[in-house]
């Protein structure tokens, strides 16, 4: 029916769950479903085949040919990792919620599946929600107002849908992530750009400047700010200058600045793959969740959105302090900084909490912020998850109550197994 590597223009029919439209091409006896990822229903899109099935096909969305009848244009850039951004925020709440009920209901088998559904969790906020944010630069630009791409270019702001080399400059904000900060990003690009120090080449993986990732603190207002280079050039490139740019753009909101060098040829920003320097201020900035405070720094997972992670919280809360009786053991597994179980202990001091995550830096600032918090109830421990259950078996038939929060890949089968080997009264 198609093939891969096949561009079609679609019109998307629906929505299914993980933000895919959905399409619809005429067959003799019915139709063939072509799954459009970040596509949303009411748009005609061009779409590129990624996978082909017998019945089915998955594609990746090149761009939106024509607006869907729901979308409200605004003046915020639309970005690669926000293509519901012109979606208002009711309609998207509808579809999602159908979604999830559809893919629940058929992977239970439980229909009506609505009487287990407890409510749909809204974000306080719709825009600048966002505590961190990772711009990339590239020496090639996708050029928004031709749709041509540009070589020996200087580009800053997120990579073009669709394609891991090309970059489109952000040129006004988002509207995810701090206004001030992204409005003021163009003259920060054009001040490196004046360096003559050129961005990262992704296909020849040479070339300086390769990311600014910056992380915001809603309780401080405040921000920092880490430019990640390559050594490539270095003895050229005038960290003060660097730095009295940022200030003179920022002034007091910048809590620190730091610089990372990173000559590893894969395209990610991570800290652990090069050496920092701290060129201001400290590493770190802190946020208040449901009155306690968490040390941020930049390698350490916190949820994004943090208004909306006090709803969640909240409520995983509620269901593991169901039925719980004192002095019973709970475990916090991929705890991250550690925010799921000092909440808890804030709740039931007497429960004894314990929470694990295999980066070592956010074990490091769960235990401060739980030092900071006055929370003795609490204990953590640097280890990969599955590793630490085989290594302490005494929990077994013990666990009163478990959470886990894994990252975006999911849990280990091997490790699944093993909680569940945990049997305890209540998982989260």
């Amino acid at each position: 029916m198609v093939h891969r590597g096949e561009e079609l223009t679609l019109f998307i029919d629906s929505y299914a769950f993980g933000g895919r439209g959905i399409a619809k091409i005429p067959t003799e006896d019915s139709h063939f479903i072509v799954f459009v990822d970040n596509a949303f229903p009411g748009q005609v899109v061009k779409a590129k085949i990624d996978v082909t099935r017998k019945h089915h096909a998955e594609a990746k969305l090149l761009e939106v040919v024509q607006r869907a009848p729901s979308e409200i244009v605004s003046c915020f850039q639309e970005i690669s990792g926000a293509p519901y951004l012109y979606v208002p925020e009711a309609i998207q709440q509808e579809v999602k919620q159908a979604s999830t009920l559809t893919t629940f209901s058929k992977l239970s088998g439980i229909k009506p599946i609505e009487p287990y559904f407890d409510g749909y969790i809204s974000s306080p906020s719709c825009f600048f929600y966002r505590n961190k944010m990772e711009y990339s630069f590239s020496s090639i630009a996708h050029d928004l107002a031709t749709g041509s791409e540009i070589d020996d270019a200087f580009a800053l702001g997120f990579k073009r849908r669709g394609t891991w080399w090309k970059v489109e400059n952000l040129d006004q904000p988002s509207g995810l992530f701090d206004e001030p900060w992204e409005t003021k990003l163009p003259e920060l690009r054009d001040f490196l750009f004046q360096t003559q120090l050129p961005a990262w080449h992704p296909p020849k993986k040479t070339g300086f400047f390769r990311h600014i990732i910056v992380r915001k603190s809603f309780q401080q207002d405040q921000l920092l700010v880490n430019l990640v280079t390559s050594s490539e050039g270095l003895e050229h490139f005038d960290t003060d200058a660097f730095r009295d740019k940022v200030l003179a753009l920022h002034g007091e909101r910048i809590a620190g600045i730091q610089h990372t060098i990173n000559d590893d040829v894969a395209d990610r920003s991570k800290m652990e793959n090069g050496s920092t320097q701290l060129l201001f201020g400290k590493n770190y900035v802190e946020e208040s969740l449901l009155g306690l405070t968490f040390q941020m720094r930049m390698e350490s997972f916190f949820q994004t959105n943090p208004k909306c992670a006090e709803r969640l919280y909240d409520k995983a809360i509620q269901y593991l302090l169901e039925d719980l009786e004192d002095h019973e053991e709970i475990l916090d597994l991929f705890c991250g900084t550690g925010t799921i179980a000092q909440l808890v202990a804030q709740r039931h001091p007497k429960a004894r909490i314990t929470g694990v995550d295999i980066v070592p830096e956010a074990i490091a600032d769960a235990k401060e912020n739980a030092r900071k918090n006055k929370l003795t109830s609490v204990k953590f421990h640097a280890a990969d998850v599955g590793k630490f259950l085989k290594e302490h078996p005494q929990y077994a038939g013990k666990i009163g109550a478990l959470v886990l929060d894994p990252p975006r890949a999911g849990i280990a089968p091997k490790t699944l197994l093993k909680t569940i080997t945990l049997n305890a009264k209540r998982i989260v």
